[in-house]
């Protein structure tokens, strides 16, 4: 199927962007002395010592990717990302429409464009400076709606599958059906259960890393799903 092809290459590509663009903006922070007495002179705030924040969580994403020149990479990876995620998602809900031959939409669909949309205006506000506390609650809000949202997207899709897998017995592999239940069940009890720290004002350097941990997680999914679709 022509649906199923594109599918793959969609999610390869979902993977393979933000994945360079934030690991990018990281070497950057760590590197920044590369780019002394240049026109990409890095901001005091996007520095940093040498780090693995996914082992130490010594430096944020926000701030290894909010200020110049690392936004310059970030944003439009950002942009790039919530694009293909948008296909993705209305790619894959015509496919299962098509196996289970109906023309409804699936829940997945809705909240796999809603983790896109929101995405979009995560990137588009991060390095933007708000005097207002209510802004800064409202990018909270926003960055949050984004990993529920792609979290119950994920999970929805996982659901349908199990239910039509009889009809995509020649097109799929078990085998990454099953990783791919792991792993999105993995993100889900990790998210449940930082609710609790992500209230402390400690923790810091745990949240940082749990932060880039968890981005990988959250992306790794496509990368699976490009494994999950037999090739035709």
């Amino acid at each position: 199927m022509k649906d199923i092809t594109q599918i793959r290459k969609l999610s390869l590509w979902i993977f393979i962007v933000p994945f360079i663009g934030v690991n990018l903006c990281l070497l950057i922070s760590v590197n920044y002395s590369i780019f002394e007495n240049t026109i990409f002179i890095v901001d005091q705030i996007g520095r940093s010592k040498f780090t693995i924040p996914y082992i130490d969580g010594s430096l944020s994403i926000s701030r290894a990717s909010r200020t110049y020149p690392q936004y310059l990479i970030f944003k439009p990876a950002m942009f790039v990302t919530s694009v293909l995620l948008i296909f993705y998602w209305y790619k894959t809900n015509s496919l299962i429409q098509r196996f289970q031959q109906t023309e409804k939409n699936f829940v997945f669909k809705y909240f796999g464009v809603a983790s896109a949309i929101l995405l979009l205006i995560h990137a588009i506000f991060l390095g933007i400076e708000f005097d207002s506390k209510i802004i800064k609650f409202l990018r909270r809000v926003v960055l949050l709606g984004f990993i529920i949202s792609e979290i119950t997207a994920q999970a929805s899709l996982i659901f349908n599958f199990y239910k039509i897998k009889r009809n995509i017995i020649d097109y799929y592999n078990h085998r990454i059906l099953i990783l791919k239940t792991i792993l999105v069940s993995i993100l889900i009890l990790v998210a449940i259960l930082s609710i609790p720290i992500l209230n402390e004002e400690s923790n810091v350097h745990f949240k940082h890393g749990l932060e880039w941990n968890y981005f990988i997680g959250v992306i790794l999914f496509y990368l699976l799903t490009n494994f999950f679709w037999k090739k035709e």
